[in-house]
Formats: C-alpha cells, sequence, structure tokens
C-alpha cells in the first residue's frame, strides 16, 4: 500500500513532513496521519481555501496570488517552500487546484491541479489535469501526492 510505504520511508529516514493544501480540503494531511505512529514525522497541515489564508499564514504575498492566480505552478511553489520553514520540517507539500464541477476556465479548466514538493535544496512542482467528479479529482490528488512522495523519499 501507497500510504505504508510512505510512512514507512518517513520513519527509516528520521525524516518530517508539512502539508499546506488546498484543493483536497485536509484529505492528504488526513491520510499522513492515519499510520500509528505517524507524529514522529508528521508535523503540520493547514488546510488554505482562501486566497487571504494563503497570505496571512504563510505569509504569500497577495501580488504573487493576483499576478500568477491562487492554482498555478509559482503558488504551489511558495505554498510547499513556505510550509516546510513555517513547520521547521524536512520535508514540505503543496496542493492547489479547481476540484469543480465549477470554478474552471478555458486556460485552468476543472481539474487543473499543482503539487509541490518542498526538501532542504529544492522545490519540485508537477501540473496535473485530473477527470472526474469533486471527490475524484480530491482523491487522485491526494494519490499523486503520496506517490510524488515516496518518490522523493526512494531518491533522498
Amino acid at each position: 500500500m501507497l500510504l505504508k510505504k510512505v510512512a514507512e520511508l518517513l520513519l527509516k529516514k528520521k525524516l518530517t513532513i508539512a502539508v499546506a493544501e488546498s484543493c483536497t480540503g485536509g484529505l492528504t494531511s488526513h491520510s499522513l496521519t492515519n499510520i500509528n505512529g505517524s507524529s514522529k514525522y508528521f508535523k503540520l497541515g493547514l488546510v488554505l481555501y482562501s486566497n487571504q489564508a494563503k497570505s496571512g499564514i504563510l505569509k504569500i504575498k497577495t501580488s504573487e496570488i493576483k499576478k500568477h492566480g491562487a492554482v498555478s505552478e509559482r503558488i504551489a511553489f511558495l505554498m510547499a517552500k513556505k510550509v516546510r520553514e513555517l513547520a521547521k520540517t524536512d520535508i514540505g507539500i503543496s496542493s492547489t487546484g479547481i476540484a469543480g464541477p465549477s470554478g474552471g476556465s478555458r486556460k485552468k479548466p476543472v481539474g487543473t491541479v499543482f503539487i509541490g514538493i518542498a526538501c532542504k535544496n529544492c522545490v519540485v512542482v508537477r501540473k496535473f489535469n485530473f477527470k472526474g467528479t469533486r471527490l475524484q479529482i480530491k482523491n487522485k490528488t491526494k494519490n499523486k501526492t503520496l506517490l510524488l512522495i515516496k518518490t522523493c523519499l526512494a531518491n533522498q
């Protein structure tokens, strides 16, 4: 199971993680804490649904959000970086996207998601275009986030 493997790697490598999520509404944090012993690696989970929360809690400049949009590579980058700094963890994770069924546009249709991972020396952001219902998009985002964490941990 993917979640169990992520937890095993975090525990084995003695790494800590913090999550800043928007479109998943806490689903990623919920999953990461569903493993016994998760308090050894999971330090902080934030659900930042509004732009005010992103700027107020993570100190992302409102000008950045206006320039790039809340659902963007840049904001996912900043969310991952800043949640890692805020929580003083080894890894910071972010997700921002449009789960639908409304809110999409031609440039950013429903299912557009950016997932960020920040480690000591780098921040990587991936863009995805998921299909499905709101709940399916949220679950696909959570699953892809866990897969990206596993890949990142396997390479450390």
